[in-house]
């Protein structure tokens, strides 16, 4: 069975240690196993208090994160790619802190739209960036996840081949895939093939819409994917993250470009979510 997750930002748009209680005593009531904190907006989390909070709970988590222009690794100034590899390696020092075991997304370059595409020389360091981090996550028992994004959020990796091709290059036994079917359906011909081509070295997966709200209500072909999965034996996480102007994380609900309500009501959305995601894996594995 797989961990079901759920991305914070849908009970809370900071991490405060009343906000993180917050986001634990909700993301356990909904039923869920996992909680994904972002830790785009910054390393302020007070880490011992929140790993508190999440043990006595009982739950999973996992940490995500983008870079920004200043600190962007894929850039071919020496000091922008050290400012990021920085700003990775105490992310990944929260990651341990907090006792999780993954630490996933846009972990390759800035967050947002490039102006042209990726250099070789801004490939390179992505790659000895990443090739480091991997082993100071390997001393943690800590697994990369390189989220796979779409083009207007990055010029790194946008398909599953890309990513595949790049975690190739890192060439760390602790480097996995993560699909995020919201980015899939924008650069994916379909929901299937990518999961297959990646199979045994996917290692994260987010669920969401294909507008970020109810899963259901957009036009995404959840049965193809939850198939797909059941089809290479998926046993990892599967994260739900979605996103609405009802709860609001200074910078990255700018930088995912969150302007409108998709949903009121996070609890309701979640519960939702739960269900949906528990009744398509099921029926998945017994076609």
């Amino acid at each position: 069975m797989n961990a079901l997750g759920v991305h914070a930002l849908v009970w809370v748009g900071s991490t405060t240690p009343a906000e993180v209680e917050q986001a634990v005593a909700k993301t356990k009531a909904a039923g869920y196993d996992l909680l994904e904190f972002s830790l785009h907006d910054g390393l302020t989390m007070d880490v011992a208090h929140a790993r508190g909070v999440l043990d006595a709970a009982g739950l999973q988590v996992a940490c995500s994160r983008g870079l920004a222009p200043d600190a962007d690794v894929s850039s071919e100034d020496p000091a922008v790619v050290a400012r990021g590899a920085d700003l990775l390696s105490k992310s990944l020092e929260i990651t341990a802190g907090l006792g999780g075991k993954m630490f996933a997304g846009a972990l390759y370059s800035a967050f947002g739209k490039a102006s042209q595409p990726l250099s070789a020389k801004g490939r390179a360091n992505v790659v000895g960036v990443l090739q480091d981090l991997a082993k100071q996550a390997a001393a943690d028992d800590i697994t990369l996840m390189l989220e796979i994004c779409n083009r207007y959020e990055t010029n790194v990796i946008n398909t599953a081949h890309d990513a595949l091709l790049l975690a190739d290059d890192i060439g760390a036994d602790n480097v996995k895939i993560h699909l995020d079917t919201y980015h899939m359906n924008i650069e994916e011909a379909d929901m299937v093939r990518p999961v297959r081509e990646v199979g045994d070295r996917l290692g994260y997966v987010h669920i969401g819409e294909n507008h970020r709200g109810y899963l259901g209500s957009g036009h995404i072909d959840f049965n193809a994917f939850f198939h797909a999965l059941a089809d290479i034996d998926y046993t990892g996480p599967i994260t739900f993250e979605s996103f609405s102007s009802a709860v609001v994380a200074p910078g990255l609900s700018n930088d995912l470009a969150i302007w409108r309500n998709l949903w009121s009501d996070g609890e309701d959305l979640a519960k939702h979510a739960h269900a949906y995601l528990t009744n398509g894996l099921s029926a998945a594995r017994h076609p």
